[in-house]
């Protein structure tokens, strides 16, 4: 409710998305809606929809390998024993002064020595990424019993300093860190691959109307994941979706290029349309039927103000109406 008397609806989901370093394209999961469930007391939050989402995610593919990345609100002690419970690793970001208890212990690892250092170049880059790993320690004091790896970074350019650090269940070496740090650092791809593209380029995701206030509005919601989804599946596994993208040089021009082509031409496939933006599509001369008659001058009736001369039709000559 706002001061002026309108009333803005808004819903939250919590989301999902298979993602690799190495891979632009990322593939949305099913999203678990944050709601209130018939005869619930409470409201839903994003902890009970987290819970949702992992048992969802390993009933449907209970085979399925995974290391979870998520940002400094999830590495807390309850989420990562639902992860584990359902045999999924993780790599969770967190920050100074999030953890009262795992800032001091690492602190302490250093002056004890318990803490390995590490420290690269990247040439390619420009950058010097330097780091330090501590083992086992407790990540809160109420669960103790909770122990974690602490990664920590610092990239240096020719102008700045960033810092990223994280906890991991995965055991840290020098061998293995880099790998780790490159996943802990992909999780920027579900904002950037994945939500902004619902926001903006076609989608407008968070400012859509309809959505309402009745459920049919999580049913929308879930359709236009689905529509991402299948957006991003040829983009990772089509040579012919490859190949335009490639030749236009960008995503955006590429869907204004389909857009087109399904408003102006009737073809048969999707394989079509892109065969269509790769190759050019052959397009016939266009035919006018034209008519210079009276007839054709007069059907014009008074549309046009006096006196003003009438644009002849093709193959025609101008004529002059007079009141």
């Amino acid at each position: 409710m706002h001061r002026h008397g309108s009333v803005t609806y808004a819903q939250q989901m919590l989301g999902a998305a298979l993602i690799h370093p190495d891979v632009r394209a990322v593939m949305p999961l099913r999203p678990a809606p944050i709601v209130k469930h018939d005869g619930a007391d409470h409201n839903d939050c994003e902890r009970h929809a987290a819970q949702r989402l992992v048992a969802k995610l390993r009933q449907e593919h209970p085979h399925l390998q995974g290391l979870v990345t998520e940002d400094r609100l999830r590495s807390h002690a309850p989420h990562i024993a639902t992860l584990h419970a359902d045999d999924l690793h993780d790599i969770l970001g967190v920050k100074d002064g999030d953890h009262a208890l795992l800032c001091p212990q690492v602190q302490a690892a250093e002056h004890t020595g318990r803490v390995t250092y590490d420290e690269r170049h990247d040439r390619a880059a420009g950058l010097r990424p330097r780091g330090r790993l501590v083992h086992d320690v407790p990540l809160h004091e109420a669960n103790a019993e909770v122990r974690v790896h602490f990664i920590a970074y610092w990239e240096s350019g020719e102008d700045q300093v960033q810092p990223f650090s994280w906890v991991t269940d995965l055991r840290v070496r020098k061998r293995n860190v880099l790998r780790l740090r490159r996943g802990g650092r992909a999780r920027w791809q579900i904002a950037h691959e994945t939500f902004n593209t619902l926001k903006h380029p076609g989608y407008h995701f968070e400012h859509h109307d309809g959505h309402g206030t009745q459920p049919l509005a999580v049913v929308f919601a879930l359709l236009m994941m689905l529509a991402c989804l299948v957006d991003q599946t040829p983009q990772r596994g089509c040579a012919w979706f490859q190949a335009v993208w490639s030749t236009l040089g960008s995503k955006r021009w590429l869907w204004e290029r389909m857009r087109a082509l399904f408003y102006a031409e009737a073809l048969e496939s999707m394989r079509h349309r892109l065969e269509a933006l790769l190759d050019g599509l052959k397009k016939p001369t266009p035919s006018f039927a034209s008519d210079s008659s009276e007839r054709a001058i007069d059907s014009l009736g008074d549309r046009r103000p006096s006196n003003q001369p009438i644009s002849p039709p093709v193959g025609g000559s101008y004529a002059y109406r007079t009141r």
